[in-house]
């Protein structure tokens, strides 16, 4: 049987592992910060390297910006106290745009993930130019920016989450808000650019808004131990995303997740994706608030009257929600028997109608999972935290990229 080389690539010089043990460093100290104070000496414990190296280093990204120390630690043993080490709170940061149907909502993350600044408007963005509204998104993060630097905050990339089939930088596809091949990144960019003159481009990416709320949620949310799940968000569609060991799982084109267009009913309501009866037309915020009789309230005003009808038990309200919450359990059952997550995670406004649209889903989720591990109440439907969001996800996508290299972005004056 002839065997398949994989092509090896280039030996690692010096720099590169330096640059790379630098990563190591910059993360231990924020993960070390997450939960206690990181020294030097802990660190070096944790990535498996000598104290003086990581001196070295520490020494470095301090240099640069990316970590300052705040007195000293003791930990009760014998010896001279640890100086304690956190990731700065100024300098890079990450900007994170969601542009929903109904909102656009920016954030800036710093280095430690915490969000430092956070701009939302509501808009009607359906039936709008697609140019009309990324040039609104853009005015948004242009005042943020503007925010973040009152803060000696320094964003070195933007992210966009964006509704539909997201790729190659355009939204391929985006029913609900009428978008087909939309070069979002480019249009978003330009506009940003044009609004910040004397100040240098930043570099745009984007990513489906559901996949980002999936890693806000696996970053930032109260997930524990659990590193797989699927995680469904209610807006005026129904997005989702799937999350495996950690990582998520995009598919073969980058389209993975659109549980929102998966059909109940091939006889249902009309869709404005083409087809019929799909999921969001039964568990989607339009298809809620008219099953509840909320008319004339679009919006974050529907969803909260919505959640007051509910919580006054109006009989109509609460069987809508239960019968949105069935319509998902169903759903979401097969996925379930498809990939077999820890857990199934519901955010945007499914989050405040957990307590009627829950047991019903469950309820499905029981009755319809093969391999018997869904009982009654078993806890693994779950709503998401309010850590979490698309916007805050974003951000720290880009927050990742420089925890990955902090060479690379290092201030020019720096190292």
């Amino acid at each position: 049987m002839k065997s398949i080389l994989t092509p090896l690539g280039p030996k690692a010089d010096k720099d590169t592992v330096r640059r790379h043990n630098l990563s190591l460093v910059l993360r231990a100290v924020r993960d070390e910060g997450e939960s206690g104070e990181a020294t030097r000496a802990g660190v070096a414990a944790r990535v498996g390297l000598t104290r003086a190296a990581v001196s070295s280093l520490v020494e470095q990204l301090m240099d640069s910006g990316f970590l300052t120390e705040s007195g000293k630690t003791f930990s009760g043993q014998a010896g001279r106290p640890g100086t304690a080490l956190k990731v700065a709170r100024t300098g890079p940061a990450g900007l994170g745009v969601e542009i929903n149907i109904d909102y656009v909502s920016v954030c800036v993350v710093d280095l430690a993930g915490t969000g430092r600044v956070r701009q939302t408007e509501h808009l009607d963005n359906r039936g709008a130019p697609a140019e009309e509204v990324l040039a609104r998104a853009a005015a948004i993060a242009a005042r943020t920016l503007d925010s973040a630097r009152e803060q000696e905050l320094r964003p070195v990339g933007a992210a966009l989450a964006l509704p539909g089939l997201v790729s190659g930088g355009a939204v391929r596809q985006a029913p609900n808000l009428g978008w087909n091949d939309v070069p979002a990144q480019d249009l978003f960019g330009d506009a940003l650019a044009a609004l910040r003159p004397g100040h240098e481009a930043l570099p745009v990416t984007s990513e489906n808004e559901a996949n980002l709320a999936a890693l806000a949620e696996l970053w930032f949310g109260g997930l524990g131990d659990v590193r797989s799940f699927l995680y469904l968000t209610g807006e005026i569609g129904v997005g989702g995303a799937l999350v495996v060991n950690g990582e998520l799982l995009r598919g073969a084109h980058g389209f993975a997740g659109e549980i929102g267009h998966v059909v109940v009913d091939p006889e249902g309501p009309e869709c404005r994706c083409g087809s019929r009866g799909c999921l969001e037309q039964y568990a989607g915020q339009s298809a809620l608030l008219r099953a509840a009789g909320v008319e004339g309230a679009g919006g974050g005003a529907g969803v909260l009257e919505l959640e007051r009808r509910a919580r006054a038990g109006d009989e109509r309200t609460v069987a809508a929600v239960a019968e949105a919450g069935r319509m998902l359990g169903r759903v979401v059952s097969g996925a379930v028997n498809l990939v077999d997550p820890d857990a199934v995670v519901l955010g945007g406004i499914y989050r405040g109608l957990m307590p009627w649209l829950s047991p019903p889903a469950d309820e499905e989720l029981t009755a319809r999972v093969v391999s018997g591990l869904w009982p009654p109440g078993s806890g693994r439907l779950r709503a998401s935290s309010v850590a979490g969001d698309a916007a805050r996800g974003a951000a720290a996508l880009v927050v990742q990229d420089v925890l990955d290299d902090p060479v690379a972005y290092a201030e020019p004056s720096g190292v």
